[in-house]
Formats: structure tokens, C-alpha cells, sequence
């Protein structure tokens, strides 16, 4: 199956994509399971239709005090500019998975600082390789060193806040059943894909923009 690791809505900042628009890009460009990150908002759990035919891990994208770390399989929202250490604590008091989107982005101030890094790494379950969103591919193959080094797993993520970015990256990994099995079968994934085109960033400013009037 194809899972898109990381993905926002309208309930981020910086996204308008409605839940039933996402539904509908995954159906079209072939994704089977979707982890939904929305910035520090975990909401989907709530309002995805039970009988979506595209599976749904819930996740959240969190804003900590030295940049952004994602929890999947969460539970209840973690709020935003706790400590990395603190955040991670958190995502594993419900038993979620700690994944690090973006870790290499030179050009994005949101990344996940070094330091932090270093010092949470130990409890990081997968390492976002492939982010479509990245402007510098070198960023890309940086993160891909990273997890090889530190013996984490793969993740890739569209990054998308439009529905068109849908299936620009993902991961094939064979089908789980649940979030027991959910590493194991990452572990056999493949990683496939391509940059977003840079223009997709002025949707993002368009969406703050808006939000804010």
C-alpha cells in the first residue's frame, strides 16, 4: 500500500484543503493510507469518515521550542512550544510514533534544530527522507545520510497544503493492521518521490494571508 506521511488541511494555518477534497486526491493519484499532521491540530480522528476507502493515521504536526517534531497515532492534541524532550514524552505517553519531518532543511525555519536532534534521536522512530516541499534536493539526500547513520527508518511525505501535492511522495510498504505492526511493515517500504513545484509555496502564503483578514 501507499501511505503519504505527512500531509495538512484546512485546520493548519497555512492550508485551505478540506478533509472531503483530501479523500478525493488520494482516490485520484492512488494513495491507500494518509497520515493527516495539521500544525498543532489533531482533528481528524474525528470528522474522517469511517468508511473512507483511504486509511487514516492520525498525526500532529508540533511546533516545539527548537522546531518541529510529528507524532502519528496520537490520540489527544500535544500543545505547541513544550521542549523537544517534553514533546516527545508526550507522543509516547499515548503511545505514538515519533517521526522527524524535514530535518535537513537549509532553507525552512521550522526544521527541527541540530541539537535538538542529537539529543532526542534515541526516541525518533522514522526520519522523513524524501519531503516533496524541500526547494534544495541536497536537503533530501541529507536527510536519507541522517537515517541511514543513525539506523532509523524511512518515512516521505508530500507536505502538501494543497489537494494537488497529494502523491507527490510516499512510501510502498506492505498493508498493516494496525499500529502494532505499523514499523515492521515500514521497515520493507520503498520510498518513491518528486519535488512539488516551488510556486506551491505562494499557496501557502496566500492561505496565511487570508486566515489572518
Amino acid at each position: 500500500m501507499r501511505i503519504d506521511f505527512h500531509c495538512h488541511t484546512e485546520f493548519s494555518r497555512d492550508s485551505g484543503t478540506s478533509l472531503a477534497g483530501l479523500l478525493a486526491a488520494c482516490q485520484r493519484a492512488g494513495i491507500d493510507g494518509l497520515c493527516i499532521t495539521d500544525h498543532n491540530r489533531l482533528v481528524a480522528p474525528r470528522l474522517w469518515p469511517v468508511a473512507a476507502p483511504v486509511r487514516l493515521i492520525p498525526g500532529e504536526e508540533i511546533m516545539t521550542t527548537a522546531g518541529e517534531i510529528i507524532g502519528l497515532f496520537l490520540q489527544e492534541e500535544i500543545p505547541p512550544h513544550l521542549s523537544p524532550q517534553e514533546t516527545v514524552q508526550r507522543i509516547r505517553a499515548q503511545g505514538g510514533i515519533v517521526y522527524l519531518p524535514h530535518p535537513c532543511e537549509s532553507l525552512r525555519h521550522s526544521a527541527l534544530d541540530p541539537a535538538a536532534q542529537v539529543a532526542i534521536m534515541a526516541d525518533v522512530d522514522i526520519i522523513e527522507v524524501f519531503n516533496s516541499r524541500v526547494t534544495l534536493p541536497g536537503d533530501n539526500a541529507q536527510a536519507l545520510r541522517l537515517a541511514q547513520a543513525s539506523g532509523k527508518l524511512h518515512g516521505a511525505g508530500s507536505d502538501a497544503h494543497t489537494a494537488r501535492e497529494i502523491g507527490n511522495a510516499y512510501v510502498e510498504m506492505p498493508a498493516f493492521t494496525g499500529q502494532d505492526d505499523f514499523l515492521a511493515c515500514l521497515a520493507q517500504g520503498r520510498v518513491v518521490g518528486r519535488l512539488a513545484n516551488p510556486l506551491v509555496h505562494l499557496d501557502t502564503v496566500w492561505q496565511k494571508l487570508r486566515k489572518r483578514i
